[in-house]
């Protein structure tokens, strides 16, 4: 089968991948899932890998298919699956867990101590075949597309799991900050709009996200090429800042906003990342707020999520790709060229 593949980590987003044909992979274990790749979404965090910005944090043994974003048709199963059969149409959350470390009985699927991340650490869905596990598919219901929810399966449930933390500390006539509304940023706001009562604002450069922002229920719009923030947030929540800021950028410039824009005792959620936090801690004392790091959402919050698209309150923005263009997609990515999600079908 053809797989598109990291053999040495790179600057050069143009050549970052190879496709190479490498043999399919077999359900050998009692609860393996073999799916066949329908859509494969990528994600500035493939960028980064493929950067060499997570081989400190993981272990990652080159080559390796990249693709956590993954949905598409089972084909073949353990002979202990009984959650899924050939044919069902699934969406496959990006980590394998062993069920049974203390995380995982926790429900904290994201910390599993055992786990395999699918285009992180072990073989992805960039690829026409993936292996995965039964507790890692969540079966799709009638009419849901596969190529359409694949991002979900990260970009969904990372801006869901943070969302649902922000959520939680929100009240009706709280202001909420959505700070950049790219591939995640865009399905937080949705996300933010159906789960709370909150005056929602959305920042970000360019236009065309901030016309995204519009359709999909931000309140205000700001883009800090025209506009100063800090300045435009205290007036539209009346000097008190935001409750909850939401930043799906991660950028110096914008972890920089916090201590301006938040609200006394109110929290900063980093989603997005590749900058640094630099704050003198008096302004943590002064503001008594709080930075929150967001990784990928747990099992169940994708199965939330999946209820919420089912449900039509969460869309997604994509645009789609064949395989042999996943270097031209990093590239844009790269360069802020793709408004919403890409989606690589294999």
């Amino acid at each position: 089968m053809r797989a598109a593949r990291l053999h040495e980590y790179t600057d050069d987003m143009s050549e970052g991948l190879t496709i190479d044909e490498v043999d399919r992979p077999a359900a050998t274990g009692p609860d393996d899932v073999i799916v066949e790749v329908e859509g494969a979404g990528w994600c500035q965090t493939d960028n980064h890998i493929i950067e060499g910005m997570w081989a400190e944090y993981v272990p990652q043994e080159l080559p390796m298919t990249l693709g956590h974003e993954n949905a598409g048709t089972v084909v073949e199963t353990g002979d202990e699956v009984d959650l899924v059969s050939p044919g069902d149409p699934v969406i496959c959350h990006p980590v394998q867990t062993c069920g049974t470390c203390r995380p995982c009985r926790l429900g904290e699927t994201m910390h599993c101590e055992n786990d395999a991340f699918n285009g992180l650490t072990t073989d992805g869905g960039f690829a026409e075949y993936l292996h995965t596990s039964e507790r890692s598919v969540i079966p799709l219901p009638s009419g849901v597309d596969p190529v359409d929810i694949a991002p979900h399966a990260d970009a969904g449930i990372t801006a869901y799991h943070a969302v649902k933390k922000a959520v939680a500390e929100l009240n009706p006539g709280d202001h909420a900050v959505v700070v950049g509304v790219g591939g995640l940023g865009h399905i937080g706001l949705q996300c933010l709009d159906a789960m709370s009562a909150a005056r929602i604002t959305a920042v970000d450069l360019k236009e065309s996200a901030l016309n995204l922002a519009d359709s999909y229920g931000a309140d205000h719009l700001v883009n800090p090429s025209d506009d100063d923030v800090p300045a435009e947030i205290e007036a539209i929540t009346d000097g008190t800042g935001a409750a909850q800021v939401l930043d799906f950028v991660g950028e110096d410039v914008t972890t920089g906003y916090a201590p301006e824009i938040t609200a006394a005792g109110g929290d900063h959620h980093i989603i997005g990342y590749g900058g640094h936090v630099h704050e003198p801690s008096q302004a943590l004392v002064n503001g008594e707020f709080s930075f929150v790091g967001n990784i990928v959402g747990r099992y169940a919050e994708l199965q939330e999520l999946v209820a919420l698209v089912e449900q039509g309150d969460v869309d997604l923005h994509t645009s789609r790709y064949d395989l042999g263009e996943i270097n031209a997609v990093a590239e844009k990515l790269e360069h802020r060229e793709i408004d919403g999600r890409a989606v690589i079908r294999p």
